[in-house]
């Protein structure tokens, strides 16, 4: 096993970022007092801003990951380009703005969870409302119910306990904690192999966290740490395709973990329904 050292680190992976990379990278600089390097996992921007960050920015670097790998794979190629002397690596949204002290809190919470493996911090959206990004993981019942209720009833019981949106905003462990920021021990992080790389986009961070505790480490949610996710300026572009991929890794989630011929009735129920509430929402635009 890889000994690493106490090195800080942030991989975010873009797709033509825009404007959003600036406020992340102008930000990143009061969220930690330490030194920080940034790796730029580009999946193929064509608006030339993550090229031009990395030439303006001595401590960024621009990585490309030679096409559309997607998140998780392109965060690992991240994560992996990383000298030895990094223990500690933040995975971001490009599109994320540092509260002051953000990594800082992140780190100092760390010491207090020794068999801590991800960090998350409190997400706001613009709004400044209060984003629920550290819940439970999302049994077959829950899922299923958040799933079929949660557009159209979104107080509904399933997704109230999945979201755990009434939670005490205290430091505590969660199921899975938000993909837009975590803090993640390199080592707790090598021990699953990373992300995995069959999920284009949505559910990695559902599946890592998962992966992360049944490997005997813990997600922690740190509500001191704050930040706020502006919004996905790449996928407003092609909302209907990201529908889509959220549909498709929910249903991999789910089989992943229901496997055998008792359960091929069930998910193949589930995969019904998740294509008919697909098309729904898709025609609800």
């Amino acid at each position: 096993m890889t000994r690493y050292g106490d090195g800080l680190a942030v991989v975010t992976v873009t797709y033509s970022p825009g404007d959003t990379l600036d406020t992340f990278l102008s930000t990143l600089a009061s969220a930690t007092t330490r030194p920080v390097s940034v790796v730029l996992a580009d999946n193929g921007s064509t608006d030339g801003v993550p090229e031009r960050a990395a030439a303006e920015h001595d401590h960024v670097a621009f990585l490309s990951t030679g096409g559309n790998l997607g998140y998780g794979a392109a965060a690992n190629l991240g994560v992996r380009s990383l000298p030895d002397s990094v223990g500690w690596v933040a995975v971001a949204n490009p599109d994320l703005s540092w509260g002051v002290g953000s990594l800082d809190a992140l780190l100092e919470a760390a010491k207090r969870w020794p068999r801590g493996g991800a960090f998350g911090p409190l997400i706001r959206e613009p709004s400044g409302t209060v984003y629920p990004s550290a819940r439970l993981l999302p049994s077959l019942g829950r899922g299923l119910g958040h799933a079929v209720f949660g557009h159209l009833w979104p107080a509904n019981p399933w997704s109230t306990a999945y979201r755990q949106a009434a939670a005490s905003l205290e430091e505590r462990t969660a199921g899975w904690l938000s993909g837009s920021c975590l803090l993640l021990r390199r080592e707790a992080f090598d021990s699953v192999d990373g992300f995995d790389p069959r999920y284009f986009m949505y559910f990695e961070d559902v599946d890592l966290g998962d992966r992360i505790a049944r490997a005997g480490w813990l997600n922690v949610y740190v509500p001191e740490a704050e930040v706020v996710h502006i919004g996905g300026h790449s996928t407003k572009r092609a909302s209907s395709r990201m529908l889509a991929a959220h549909h498709s890794s929910a249903y991999r989630y789910l089989s992943d973990r229901h496997r055998g011929p008792l359960w091929a009735p069930v998910m193949l129920a589930v995969r019904a329904g998740l294509s008919l509430r697909l098309k729904v929402l898709t025609r609800s635009g």
